[in-house]
């Protein structure tokens, strides 16, 4: 099986195939961040703080904008049906293109493939001068707490991303479906 494969075009897709719904999550959180719309609430909490400018959002950014008009912390965002629900019909289009396996649960080997890829491509600098919005967003997608800390600290901090208990780099086992229609996988190295 050679030549290229199909690589997610979603930075949340490129997380969630990484890291499960936690990075999934956190990835967007962060892009709605840089584009104005959710801030860093009391410690270790998120809430949104205006409308959302740019492009137009997918169902997963949707859903998160919608669920912080209470401010959450990222255990509680997960829990919150809409994100679960969009988490669900993201890990089935995954599944869909042959990059996620339904069951046994986890990345497939395009999947592992199409993270080496991307990765390939896009190598995480060692400082964060002259990065676009997007780009950020892109490599916190692909390298998960390590590019968090370095492009975005203050707000990964604040906003309980990571530090204590906050963390894109695991996934709990036993939530693959939760009800959300889709299924969730521990994440490997890739």
């Amino acid at each position: 099986m050679g030549g290229t494969t199909r690589v997610p075009a979603e930075p949340h897709a490129l997380a969630l195939l990484r890291g499960g719904a936690r990075a999934a999550v956190a990835v967007t959180v962060l892009d709605l961040h840089l584009r104005g719309a959710v801030r860093a609430g009391r410690p270790g909490t998120m809430r949104t703080s205006g409308p959302v400018t740019g492009a137009p959002l997918p169902a997963l950014a949707k859903a998160v904008h919608a669920s912080l008009y209470r401010p959450a912390g990222m255990g509680q965002l997960l829990e919150r049906r809409a994100v679960r629900e969009a988490l669900g019909a993201l890990r089935g289009d995954l599944a869909g293109v042959g990059l996620l396996r339904r069951f046994p649960p986890g990345r497939t080997r395009a999947g592992r493939r199409a993270l080496r890829e991307a990765r390939s491509r896009h190598p995480l600098p060692a400082r964060p001068d002259g990065l676009s919005a997007g780009d950020r967003v892109l490599l916190v997608a692909l390298y998960g707490d390590r590019a968090l800390t370095l492009l975005a600290p203050h707000f990964a901090r604040e906003a309980g991303l990571t530090g204590r208990g906050g963390t894109t780099e695991r996934e709990l086992r036993p939530s693959w479906d939760r009800g959300s229609g889709g299924g969730g996988f521990t994440c490997g190295t890739v």
